[in-house]
């Protein structure tokens, strides 16, 4: 079974949300309380609609792109894992090589009780690499799906942990980012700005471009054909710069889109979350149904 913290954790809460209502409304002992109940439990089942369907809709939405052409802004990627040189990183409790983790640690009580200890995830850097480049993954704030799980005993301490190992197929939706030698982001929108305010510097030669009517001036059709022709030439020096010197980076959206890394293919990850949104979606209207009726 896939293991993952901040996905799973979600589906848990929710449960555990819909467990307090009821524990909440089954000890009020009247039934003035279970329209309310219920009404609850729709909302709860809306909003894990929503962040259920969003995922669904980010993965199935958004096409491959190579490493080496991928577009700055958000992007879906799709490799192998790798370690990053000179960077070994090791998992806190097994001490295998990996590229990273996560742990919990629980400690049995003197009364047979389990209770968390401590818990973590690693923020190191490492690489995710397909047929056409390389690029770093920062991975500090994703949402990872994992099929290497693993828990076991030792004395009075449980240990789970997940990993993804070097060699993993590794898929990745975050923002990516193009960091030259200069140490400078690419930014095509404002490079297109600049090259054109510099376009705008030299009239003669503006007007020999893209005059087509050769009536003394610029219109508005020959200003977007100089817009276009202007993004060529950027995206052009951009991929130039990729190629020769560039380090490109994967991390997390700071729109708050999703940031997902995992081991597994995008259709079925897809198909989890989905699953998901249907149960969800199903609890909201039998609960909101239920609740009405009970109004009424």
């Amino acid at each position: 079974m896939a293991g993952t913290f901040r996905f799973y954790t979600s589906e848990w809460l929710t449960g555990g949300l819909h467990l307090i209502i009821l524990v909440f409304a089954f000890q009020a002992d009247t039934p003035e309380v279970w329209p309310y109940a219920l009404a609850a439990m729709a909302i709860v089942s809306f909003i894990a609609w929503i962040g259920s369907y969003r995922r669904y809709r980010q993965i199935h939405d958004l096409p491959t792109s190579n490493i080496s052409s991928a577009a700055q802004g958000y992007v879906e990627l799709s490799g192998h894992a790798a370690q990053l040189t000179g960077v070994p990183v090791t998992s806190r409790c097994s001490g295998l090589p990996c590229c990273w983790y996560r742990f919990y640690i629980e400690r049995e009580t003197s009364d047979n009780k389990w209770v968390h200890e401590d818990s973590g995830a690693s923020t190191e850097h490492f690489l995710l690499v397909d047929n056409t480049g390389e690029c770093v993954i920062s991975p500090d704030g994703a949402e990872v799906l994992t099929s290497r799980k693993k828990t076991w005993t030792l004395h009075d301490h449980r240990y789970t942990e997940w990993l993804l190992l070097p060699r993993d197929m590794l898929y990745a939706i975050g923002e990516f980012a193009t960091v030259s030698g200069a140490v400078t982001e690419l930014d095509e929108s404002r490079d297109v700005g600049d090259l054109m305010a510099e376009w705008k510097k030299n009239q003669p030669q503006l007007l020999t471009r893209f005059d087509l009517d050769n009536d003394g001036s610029i219109d508005l059709k020959e200003w977007e054909l100089a817009r276009l022709q202007a993004r060529r030439e950027v995206r052009n020096k951009h991929q130039d710069i990729r190629s020769r010197d560039g380090v490109h980076i994967l991390r997390q959206p700071r729109d708050g889109r999703l940031f997902l890394l995992a081991d597994d293919l995008p259709d079925k990850i897809g198909r989890r979350f989905a699953f998901w949104s249907g149960i969800h979606l199903a609890v909201f209207f039998g609960c909101g149904s239920a609740a009405l009726l009970l109004f009424l």
